[in-house]
């Protein structure tokens, strides 16, 4: 049986994934903690799925090429569903920037390594990626992770820091997820090369944990102005993450899946103004 890879496997999202892809994979969970991984696999045996686990520390390479390693013990890797992530509530830039840029970059890498013909890598990436401050991106500045990644993202948190301090976090947010849809973009020809895919799919505001942290910093507010007026459920995300890992999607790479209830649909200047302002 083929393997499907799971990074943030134990999250909300990552979970409800593992519960589609396990029906016809055998699914490794990956997270940075060693119990939530043990209860999420309990989860998956209750309902049949024979799931593995391994912590994973996605910030280092040598970490995520032990957990496909490790992986590919069970059988062919054939799909990589990278939801490890951390949010604005859950760091400062420094961290949120090693985290979802650094982290994508080093399991985009370990996987092209092992890619083989039908193989499949999904980013999760972010509707904050596609509203992110367009005075602070630069493509001049994501092009510097493909030959120096650290260099990168000393770039990328600084610039997530010339805001108030107040606001850096978003900032780093929204800057890290843009350069995971950038990065999903530029990697594809390299996949292709393999007869591989990867792309990247962007949740706007769903009901998770992690979601559930930043009506904090005010994300329950995007609902006014969305066409669906209510949260994502994780079960409505995994759908669309299996569907872009499966062979069905065998034709989807080099792009981003926006998957947030029509909320981009509805902004306009006026009311993100009207949103900042509270």
């Amino acid at each position: 049986m083929d393997v499907a890879v799971i990074t943030g496997g134990a999250g909300g999202m990552g979970l409800a994934t593992a519960r589609i892809m396990g029906r016809d994979h055998k699914v490794v969970l990956a997270d940075v903690d060693q119990g939530r991984l043990d209860a999420a696999v309990a989860q998956l045996a209750e309902v049949g799925i024979d799931a593995g686990s391994a912590v994973c520390d996605i910030t280092q390479r040598a970490s995520v090429d032990a957990l496909l390693q490790q992986a590919g013990e069970a059988g062919r890797v054939r799909a990589v569903v990278h939801a490890a992530g951390v949010s604005p509530q859950m760091g400062n830039p420094d961290f949120i920037v090693r985290v979802n840029a650094i982290g994508t970059i080093n399991v985009a890498l370990a996987c092209l390594a092992i890619a083989t013909d039908g193989f499949a890598l999904v980013n999760v990436a972010s509707f904050a990626g596609h509203t992110a401050p367009g005075p602070l991106v630069s493509k001049r500045r994501n092009a510097l992770a493909l030959t120096d990644p650290e260099r990168f993202a000393a770039k990328l948190t600084a610039a997530a820091k010339l805001g108030p301090a107040s606001l850096s976090p978003g900032f780093a947010y929204g800057l890290s997820k843009q350069f995971v849809i950038w990065y999903s973009a530029k990697m594809a020809a390299a996949f292709g090369a393999k007869g591989a895919r990867i792309l990247s799919v962007s949740p706007g505001s769903f009901d998770t944990a992690m979601g559930r942290l930043e009506i904090k910093s005010g994300s329950d507010r995007l609902l006014k102005v969305a066409a669906l007026k209510r949260f994502g459920t994780p079960q409505e995300m995994a759908e669309l993450l299996a569907f872009c890992a499966s062979t069905r999607a065998g034709y989807l790479t080099g792009t981003d899946v926006l998957n947030d209830g029509g909320t981009k649909a509805g902004l306009t200047l006026r009311t993100m103004l009207t949103l900042a302002r509270g």
